[in-house]
C-alpha cells in the first residue's frame, strides 16, 4: 500500500513538472526581454557611441578611440578618479569597522537592541539628494562660525561626504553583519571558552572567520556604492570648490567620477562622445575592482 502511494506521488510530481518544463521559455521571456531592453541594448549602444562623435544618438560619426584619448588626458577626469579612489578606501574602512562594531554590540543581548537596530537603519531609507541638502545645512551651520563653508575648502567637502556616507550606510551594513554574527555556531564559541580563550581571542579566531561571507557582501556593497556615489555629491558640494590648471582647464576638487561623467556629457553638446567613453572606462574600473575584492575576500571564507 505504501509503495503504491509512493508511485502515485511520483507520477503526480511528473505530471506537474511536465507543463512547467514546456512553459519554461514562456515564463522566462518577459524577464529576459526586459533585461535586453533595459540593460543589454543601452549598454551595447553606449559602448558603440563611445567610439563616435554625436549630439543625438541617432546621428553619429565614427572616430575610433579619439574619445578615449581625450578622456584619459582630461585632468578633471583623472582628478575625479584619484578623489573617488581615496574616498572609496576611507569609506570602505570606516563603514565596515563601525557597522561591525555596532552589530557586535547589539548581538550581546543588551536591552533595547531592536530599537537601536531600527534607529541605525532609518538613515538608509532617506534619499541621497535629501541627505545631501540636510548635511549641507548642518555643516555650513557649524563652519560659518569659522568663516568658511563645506563648498569653500576641499578637505571639508571630502570629510563631509565621508560623514554623510557613513551615516547613511552603517545601518544597512549593520543588518548584514547582525545576520552573520547570529549564524556563528554556538558550539564553536563554547569550545573556545572551555579552552580558555578570552572575548578578544574568540572574536579574532572564531567570530570573524565565520562572518567572512557577511564581510565579503558588505565590502562589495560599500566599494561599489562609494564609486557610484552621485546624488549625495551633487547635493552636498556639486564638485566645488574649483581650481584653475595651468592650461586654463577648470577642475572641481570634490567632484567624483559619476558626477564628472554627467557633467562631461551635458556641459558640452559636441563632446558627448568623451562623456560616453568616460562612462565605459568607469564601468570597467568598478567591475574590475569589485571582482578583485570579491575574489580576495571569498578566499578567506570558512568552509562549513
Amino acid at each position: 500500500m505504501a509503495a503504491k502511494r509512493h508511485d502515485n506521488a511520483a507520477f503526480n510530481s511528473k505530471l506537474i513538472r511536465r507543463p512547467i518544463k514546456r512553459s519554461f521559455m514562456l515564463f522566462l521571456l518577459p524577464t529576459f526581454s526586459a533585461f535586453c531592453i533595459g540593460f543589454l541594448y543601452p549598454f551595447a549602444k553606449g559602448l558603440f557611441l563611445s567610439f563616435c562623435k554625436f549630439v543625438v544618438t541617432s546621428r553619429w560619426t565614427f572616430i575610433g578611440i579619439e574619445n578615449y584619448k581625450k578622456a584619459i588626458t582630461d585632468k578633471s577626469f583623472m582628478h575625479a578618479f584619484t578623489y573617488t579612489a581615496l574616498f572609496a578606501v576611507v569609506s570602505l574602512v570606516l563603514i565596515n569597522i563601525l557597522a561591525f562594531a555596532v552589530a557586535y554590540v547589539l548581538t550581546q543581548g543588551i536591552k533595547g537592541s531592536n530599537v537601536f537596530r531600527t534607529v541605525f537603519f532609518m538613515p538608509n531609507l532617506i534619499g541621497g539628494i535629501v541627505l545631501g541638502y540636510i548635511w549641507s545645512m548642518i555643516f555650513d551651520g557649524i563652519l560659518v562660525k569659522y568663516g568658511t563653508s563645506v563648498v569653500l575648502e576641499t578637505k571639508y567637502g571630502f570629510w563631509g561626504l565621508i560623514i554623510l556616507m557613513c551615516w547613511q550606510q552603517i545601518g544597512y551594513m549593520m543588518i548584514i553583519y547582525i545576520a552573520g554574527l547570529q549564524s556563528v555556531p554556538e558550539d564553536m564559541i563554547e569550545a573556545a571558552k572551555i579552552d580558555g580563550a578570552g572575548k578578544w581571542q574568540t572574536l579574532i579566531h572564531i567570530t570573524i572567520p565565520n562572518v567572512m561571507p557577511s564581510i565579503t557582501i558588505c565590502m562589495f556593497l560599500t566599494l561599489t556604492n562609494s564609486f557610484k556615489l552621485f546624488d549625495q555629491n551633487l547635493a552636498l558640494t556639486n564638485g566645488r570648490p574649483f581650481i584653475m590648471e595651468a592650461g586654463g582647464e577648470t577642475v572641481k576638487t570634490t567632484e567624483m567620477l559619476a558626477l564628472n561623467i554627467v557633467n562631461s556629457f551635458y556641459s558640452n553638446l559636441t563632446n558627448r562622445g568623451v562623456g560616453q567613453a568616460k562612462a565605459v572606462l568607469f564601468f570597467i574600473l568598478v567591475a574590475t575592482i569589485s571582482l578583485i575584492q570579491l575574489r580576495s575576500t571569498r578566499s578567506k571564507e570558512v568552509q562549513q
